[in-house]
């Protein structure tokens, strides 16, 4: 329509900096974060944030630098997704398993100018800036952070350290102007991949990106006002999939956990009814494998949004049994993490457990805040038919899809070819539109010319009583191509279990040219959020070469 003026009034840039000033408007002396004895309320909150956005400012970080954090689950990792953006940085927050030459790349490539740091991370930190000493690279300042339920009043400080988290955030004056975004699509975060390559690339989220995630994640999650969030998922995974700033926009409280152990996840949910949480299968698994005098029956129902890999369905069942309501999301670091869910249907309330559990491990549908999800030929970019079977890849398209890779403009068009984000993972579409994903489309296993998905082979395997943990790779073959090789961790008091006894239960619920024709049993090698290294398992199998083979050998 002609003549329509964008007015001051009618455009405010969005950005998720507003949940947290109306929840100290709104909901001011609700708690908004507790960590052991550490308590505080929506108000303080917002006051803590505005100073600490000050300090920054003091320390000379301007709009559009970067801010670092190499934190765990703590208030001050809470604080800073809210503190740096009001000083107009951008908040990179590194993951917490980093040794100290990969901190070094990514504090070069992303030039950071500040990196807080928890007091359990020094020695890293100063490896890291070590490195960067040699490479002539310009160092960021480092802010201790101490954790007061462990070394109250800072006696351990180092006396190589300046800065300390507390001090710098009471110098910091509380009627700081905010600085807003110029523009909506100006960066509030930049996050790493999970680091199974050498070089991670670097996501750029904008303000808007995290503004509609953060509400999709709400609705998504069923999150009423003042939900009870309990940190099961690392803050510095996607920004915590958006909940940092999803449960201000709720008015919730922020429960902090340092270390996820089962025990604590359960006296935390008894003792502060906890309503919602997250974490990648695994943490679902350490759940159900928990021991008897660990487990505490729930004081309510718990919703449990999982993504990453997709949960066998037993696990699905068990933490349903054990009184856990769990949600299963889909997404990449590239999509603020999980971007489309299993929506349930009441129809499917009637099904029998197993194939409840089934429906329940597909990835779904789009949320609200993506505009589409597709599974394509990513050569002619043409839909697949939904049909349940038709394999093709994952893509996405939306305002909760990454401004791009931050100095990677290769890396960037490639990304997005087409017009879609090309996510690497292969899929089908059931008739019903959900999505189901079937592989990585590096880790599908093509065997004698036939698509061998590592996922349906693993959740057969899973449903076998004696296992704990496992993951499926292509082991070279010289015949075949490659051929199924399974890694497993077994459950304490099932060490008797051999090779064959996996390999026969899979050929037993199988077609036998699915089944493993390798099994190796030890611990699986993960990252920090859950996902195991199918990287290291291929290098562990590419290195057993090819299994002997006889000339009457059949699949």
């Amino acid at each position: 329509m002609e003549g329509l003026i964008r007015c001051p009034a009618n455009y405010v840039p969005l950005t998720p900096i507003s949940f947290l000033e109306r929840s100290a408007l709104v909901y001011g002396d609700r708690f908004s974060v507790i960590y052991g004895n550490v308590k505080y309320t929506w108000k303080q909150t917002l006051i803590r944030c505005t100073k600490l956005a000050s300090a920054l400012t003091q320390l000379g970080i301007s709009y559009g630098n970067v801010v670092a954090a190499l934190i765990p689950n703590v208030p001050a990792m809470y604080e800073l997704h809210f503190a740096v953006p009001m000083a107009g940085a951008v908040l990179c927050a590194f993951n917490t398993r980093h040794d100290s030459a990969m901190l070094s790349v990514l504090l070069k490539h992303s030039k950071a100018k500040v990196i807080f740091v928890d007091y359990q991370f020094f020695d890293v930190i100063q490896g890291a800036m070590n490195n960067l000493c040699k490479s002539s690279s310009s160092l960021p300042r480092i802010i201790l952070v101490l954790d007061e339920q462990l070394m109250p009043g800072g006696s351990h400080m180092p006396s190589s350290v300046t800065f300390e988290y507390e001090k710098i955030l009471a110098n910091g004056a509380p009627e700081f102007e905010i600085c807003r975004p110029k523009d909506e699509w100006d960066p509030i975060a930049l996050n790493y991949t999970s680091g199974t390559t050498s070089n991670p690339k670097g996501v750029i989220y904008s303000h808007r990106g995290a503004y509609l995630n953060s509400l999709a994640t709400v609705l998504v999650n069923e999150m009423v006002t003042g939900p009870v969030y309990l940190w099961t998922l690392p803050m510095f995974h996607c920004n915590g999939w958006c909940f940092p700033w999803g449960v201000a926009a709720q008015g919730g409280t922020n429960i902090c956990l340092r270390n996820v152990i089962a025990k604590d996840i359960f006296r935390n949910i008894v003792e502060h009814k906890v309503t919602h949480m997250c974490g990648a299968p695994t943490v679902l698994n350490m759940i159900i494998n928990s021991s008897d005098d660990d487990k505490r029956p729930l004081p309510n129902k718990v919703i449990a949004v999982t993504g990453g890999a997709p949960p066998p369905p037993h696990v699905l069942f068990k933490m349903e049994e054990l009184g856990f309501s769990v949600i299963h999301g889909y997404g990449l670091t590239e999509t603020y993490g999980p971007s489309t869910v299993c929506v349930w249907k009441p129809e499917w309330d009637n099904f029998p457990p197993s194939e409840r559990a089934k429906l329940k491990a597909r990835q779904g549908v789009l949320h609200v805040g993506l505009e589409e999800v597709d599974i394509k030929d990513p050569i002619t970019m043409k839909s697949v038919p939904a049909d349940g079977k038709t394999m093709g890849e994952v893509m996405l398209r939306g305002n909760t899809v990454m401004n791009g890779y931050l100095r990677d403009e290769k890396a960037t068009h490639a990304a997005f070819e087409g017009g879609w984000f090309h996510s690497g993972d292969l899929g089908v579409k059931h008739p019903d539109g959900y999505i189901e994903l079937k592989d990585r489309s590096k880790d599908i296993i093509i065997s004698g010319g036939e698509n061998i998905s590592t996922i349906e082979v693993e959740s057969v395997i899973f449903n076998h009583p004696a296992v704990l943990e496992a993951a499926v790779v292509g082991r070279p073959d010289d015949h075949w191509g490659e051929t199924p090789c399974a890694f497993v961790k077994l459950k304490n008091g099932h060490e008797n279990v051999t090779a064959s006894d996996i390999i026969k239960f899979c050929r037993d619920n199988l077609p036998h040219y699915m089944a493993p024709r390798t099994v190796v049993f030890e611990d699986l090698p993960k990252t920090s959020t859950g996902k195991t290294q199918k990287f290291i398992l291929r290098e562990k199998a590419k290195a057993m070469g090819s299994l002997p083979h006889k000339k009457t050998s059949k699949l």
